[in-house]
């Protein structure tokens, strides 16, 4: 026999644990997966191949399968480890890392995760664990389902760390369902099928030309001969699969592990970037870093502040690892320009944190940790010494789409808590806003009260403290204080009249460039601002003290630009109205994403092939169903003539070769290959019914038509014993409705 039906299976095997290691795309891209993935998978597949040719490697198959399934995976993923490719003690380290912490590292990333040995192992050690089990469980208990168990494990995982989005899910679901179905087909057969047809006589002796052309004969024939048993299992799963996909409509995923998995912060004490201000402004020549790239940015934020309990300000802790690139935020959906700056931050910075910007895409030549919600990057063991390239996403808005938005009251940290509220200042607020609806303008109101009410404290003895008995004062009181004052107070203010707003510190940019081109930010430079969220835009900076940088308003691009413009036309207290809340909801559209295909267009795409499939699924049954009725219909000699027919076109269905002028007798014999006794004494009984109608004197009655058809109901019976496996393949096959050739 060929070896084609024994390759078969254990290539399915193999296969699907490929498939299900490619799910991990979300996670680590699929450029990332296919060579560490589909060289160990190979390697799987060619040692089952050996040890089924070499009958000796059979019991030791289960070691040798692992141990070149590991060391494919070193060889593609961990070369680095090994001394002129030898596995080293490193390496046996690096592998034992990646069974017990490379799967924590990958789910403390941002997705897509950096394709780093130390993150990205787990995936091809899974693959090649879930080929090794399937291949033994199909071998060893013969049952194709059991075989899968360990690849459909892998895949629960798979979608427990990221869910495909619904086009590659069902793209990845077909051809996972095409080699189940292979599979199931693949493996089936009695012990006779296996063998092949009994050989009588001496055995021909055959030229070395002639075995070989023989065994491709024999090869081709296999093929062909599996084909009628795999393609009504593949297009049954291929239906089931896309109708999954389309009709349960499309929703976030309810639960992933990496939801609540963050990378652990060393216990370190930190100075707050808020208590540094007027040390800075103390010492304001002391170069912080340079930045090459950086035009029309006018502030690099350092580190967003949210939580205020009204003594502190405190940073967020939600901290990952920065993958290769991270999207803006599910907040921001107008259209968003790359851009990308070279920063060399020195020792003087405030380290451990780098400056960023709201919302940064990547960071290459250093692993710092990031922030999501806030855009900040932390340097772990660092001093602030890094010299780096940043990217990040610029949102694009127009200033009449900003000046009619509306505020974001979900975005997070927005509306946290203030404390306990000293007496004057809620009143005091309500007077700033003008008692405005929280809305983009009722945000610049309050800016500009602040702005023409309080003045900036220069020279030499400057405010401190930014809690409510120092925000107090500076709002009642004193009406003078640097940026720290000012930040914190509009952030406290804004709270309280239920517009969502952060504090952020952070650096202005140099009005102009070095002699080399580029930009030193000094410490006279820092800054405290905050910050507002508007709904589809994300966080807009505001300037309540009057003191940041130009460059952003003056380049024209930019949420600075956009907001300087939005101030200047802002209206005259008297005049100032809310804007009207029809006005404010469509200020912001999600814009066409003018990449993938939605869901409106995957469906039209899968459509055609979903319609076709669901008319073969339905139509050949119900074919068969009807011209069975037609034939059991007929008068007279036609009833008898079309329980034959009837039989004749079930056992086709089932396997049974026979040609045109074979009689119901020759279908009798033949029928022995599939049919068991009673089928086959059934088919006989029909025999003589069709003799006696056929060829008797008198005409046939309505009793040889009732025992005929008495018959089919029998072979029927017979058949259905075969399994459903039998059944199904038969159901579907198109053929039997065909004439015999």
């Amino acid at each position: 026999m060929s070896p084609l039906p024994r390759a078969v299976p254990a290539t399915c095997v193999v296969l699907t644990a490929v498939v299900v290691g490619m799910l991990f795309a979300p996670v680590f891209g699929v450029s990332a997966l296919l060579f560490p993935i589909g060289v160990p998978a190979l390697a799987v597949l060619l040692a089952t191949l050996a040890c089924a040719r070499r009958k000796a490697l059979l019991p030791w198959r289960p070691l040798l399968l692992a141990v070149v399934g590991l060391l494919a995976v070193v060889e593609t993923v961990l070369r680095s480890t090994t001394v002129a490719g030898l596995p080293t003690g490193r390496t046996l380290r690096a592998l034992a890392a990646g069974f017990t912490d490379s799967w924590q590292l990958a789910l403390q990333s941002t997705w897509p995760a950096r394709p780093d040995p130390e993150l990205l192992l787990f995936v091809p050690l899974l693959v090649v664990l879930a080929g090794v089990l399937g291949v033994e469980l199909l071998d060893r208990l013969g049952s194709p389902l059991l075989a899968l168990a360990p690849s459909f494990a892998v895949a629960l995982l798979s979608q427990f760390y990221a869910p495909l989005p619904p086009g590659p899910a069902v793209a990845a679901a077909l051809g996972y369902a095409a080699l189940g179905g292979v599979l199931l087909a693949t493996s089936g057969g009695t012990e006779s099928d296996r063998a092949g047809p009994p050989r009588s006589g001496p055995r021909p002796v055959r030229s070395a030309g002639h075995r070989r052309g023989g065994r491709v004969v024999a090869a081709w024939g296999a093929a062909a001969a599996l084909l009628p048993r795999i393609v009504p299992a593949v297009a049954l799963a291929g239906v089931a699969v896309m109708l999954a996909g389309l009709l349960p409509p499309t929703v976030p995923p309810r639960y992933s592990l990496g939801a609540d998995r963050t990378a652990p912060l060393a216990e370190t004490r930190v100075a707050s970037p808020l208590d540094e201000i007027a040390y800075r402004l103390a010492h304001p020549g002391t170069a912080v870093f340079r930045v090459s790239g950086g035009e029309g940015v006018d502030r690099w934020p350092l580190v967003v502040l949210e939580g205020f309990d009204g003594v502190n300000w405190h940073p967020g802790g939600r901290y990952r690892r920065l993958g290769i690139e991270l999207r803006p935020g599910p907040a921001v959906t107008v259209p968003v320009r790359a851009r990308s700056a070279e920063i060399d931050a020195y020792a003087a910075g405030a380290g451990p944190w780098l400056p960023s910007q709201t919302w940064p895409a990547g960071v290459r030549d250093v692993d710092p940790l990031v922030e999501e919600d806030h855009g900040t990057l932390l340097l772990p063991g660092s001093d602030g010494a890094a010299r780096y390239t940043l990217s990040w996403w610029q949102p694009a808005v127009d200033a009449e789409a900003l000046a009619s938005a509306a505020i974001d009251p979900l975005a997070p940290g927005g509306l946290g808590g203030v404390g306990p509220v000293p007496s004057g200042v809620a009143e005091l607020a309500e007077r700033a806003t003008g008692g405005l609806r929280p809305s983009f303008q009722s945000a610049l109101v309050l800016e500009r009260f602040l702005r023409e009410n309080y003045r900036l404290a220069t020279g030499q003895d400057l405010p401190t403290g930014h809690s409510w008995p120092q925000l107090a004062d500076f709002l009642l009181q004193a009406r003078r204080g640097t940026t720290e004052q000012f930040a914190a107070a509009y952030v406290a203010l804004a709270r309280i009249r239920g517009i969502p707003a952060r504090l952020v510190v952070g650096f202005r940019a140099p009005t102009s460039p070095d002699p080399d081109g580029r930009y030193t930010v000094r410490n006279g430079d820092v800054l405290a601002w905050p910050e507002v969220a508007v709904r589809g835009i994300g966080w807009v900076p505001l300037d309540p003290a009057g003191v940041s940088s130009a460059a952003g308003a003056a380049s024209g691009a930019g949420l600075s630009a956009a907001a300087a413009q939005v101030r200047a036309q802002l209206p005259a207290p008297e005049e100032l109205r809310d804007p009207s809340v029809a006005l404010q909801q469509a200020a912001v559209e999600r814009p066409d994403s003018g990449g993938l295909p939605g869901t409106a267009a995957w469906r039209l795409l899968l459509a055609a092939p979903v319609v076709l499939l669901a008319v073969w699924i339905v139509g050949v049954p119900a074919a068969t169903a009807g011209r069975a009725w037609r034939r059991r219909r007929r008068p007279g000699t036609g009833a008898v003539v079309g329980a034959w027919e009837e039989v004749r076109d079930r056992l086709r269905a089932h396997g049974v070769l026979m040609s045109a002028g074979m009689t119901v007798r020759d279908l009798a014999t033949s029928a022995t290959a599939v049919a068991d006794r009673s089928t086959v004494t059934a088919i006989r009984e029909l025999a003589a019914i069709v003799d006696r109608a056929l060829w008797a004197p008198a005409a046939p009655g309505e009793r040889d038509g009732r025992q005929a058809w008495a018959a089919v109901r029998a072979v029927r019976r017979g058949l259905a014993r075969r399994g459903w496996r039998a059944r199904l393949r038969a159901l579907l096959d198109p053929r039997a409705l065909l004439p015999p050739r």
